[in-house]
């Protein structure tokens, strides 16, 4: 069975997201549809890419993803269509899909071209909604798009290292539901500029010292119960390959979280820096 997956800022409280599945099933009735998140911030294309970026890998291959945030066609933002990693990827050229390229190299991208076949009152996302259907049919590439070589690059989603190598300049892009930030700094980057240096995490108004492997491993003594430990600060890198500053065991409704106890929110600046 095929797989067509939903991303959006479109919410639940609306009608979009029944009628976005009700007319994907008109056109392929056998088609399974998974919702990754229908919570994105409006418009906010960083987010959409990591959340799609963390997420994609949990599917079969082959799998269609749709992507439904910032989606007008307009004079700067065409429409594209991009295999990569053997999944299939729908959205607006608007730079959603600059944190996945930068890993791999995308098997083929179409600037999506069949808009005209429709009636006028077809909307963006009933075009997205033909692509999705033709893909997971097996439907090829080329059929509803012209191949192109690159995708705009969203800069805000690209941490920056310094000319002296001394240092990693990210943002936080994403906030979860347990108010642990997420910054742009992947495990990648950090490896291939560390070369085994001391760092420091520096952030407002404190700093972290140590990347962790998981969660619990900041529970360092035996002595006493991992429950003494909650409510620290500390960093590791996600399942998702990128940094990421939590409060232990944090309670956004109780105790606070990294957002609310540390004051960190979307696009703050934080900087690894090797001694």
């Amino acid at each position: 069975m095929s797989i067509i997956t939903l991303t959006t800022d479109y919410g639940l409280k609306d009608h979009f997201v029944g009628s976005l599945k009700g007319k994907i099933l008109s056109e392929n009735p056998e088609v399974q549809i998974i919702d990754i998140s229908h919570d994105i911030d409006p418009f906010n294309t960083a987010e959409a890419s990591y959340i799609i970026g963390a997420a994609y890998m949990s599917f079969p291959k082959g799998t269609v993803h749709l992507i439904g945030v910032d989606i007008e066609r307009n004079k700067e933002n065409q429409h594209i269509a991009m295999q990569w990693n053997d999944h299939y990827f729908i959205c607006a050229d608007n730079g959603i899909l600059s944190m996945l390229t930068q890993k791999i190299v995308p098997q083929k991208i179409v600037a999506i071209n069949i808009h005209d076949r429709f009636p006028i009152e077809f909307t963006d996302l009933d075009i997205f909604i033909q692509v999705a259907s033709h893909l997971s049919k097996g439907g090829l590439l080329n059929v509803i798009g012209k191949e192109i070589t690159s995708l705009k690059e969203a800069t805000e989603l690209q941490a920056l290292v310094a000319d002296d190598g001394n240092s990693i300049k990210g943002n936080i892009i994403y906030i979860d539901h347990f108010g642990n930030v997420v910054t742009n700094i992947s495990k990648k980057q950090f490896l291939e500029i560390s070369r085994g240096r001391p760092y420091e995490i520096l952030m407002k108004p404190k700093s972290i010292k140590t990347i962790l492997p998981n969660y619990s491993a900041i529970a360092t003594s035996d002595k006493y119960p991992i429950k003494t430990y909650e409510g620290e600060k500390l960093a590791i890198f996600n399942e998702a390959g990128y940094l990421e500053i939590a409060i232990f065991r944090s309670n956004p409704s109780k105790v606070g979280s990294a957002n609310s106890l540390l004051g960190l929110n979307y696009r703050d600046v934080i900087t690894i820096k090797f001694s």
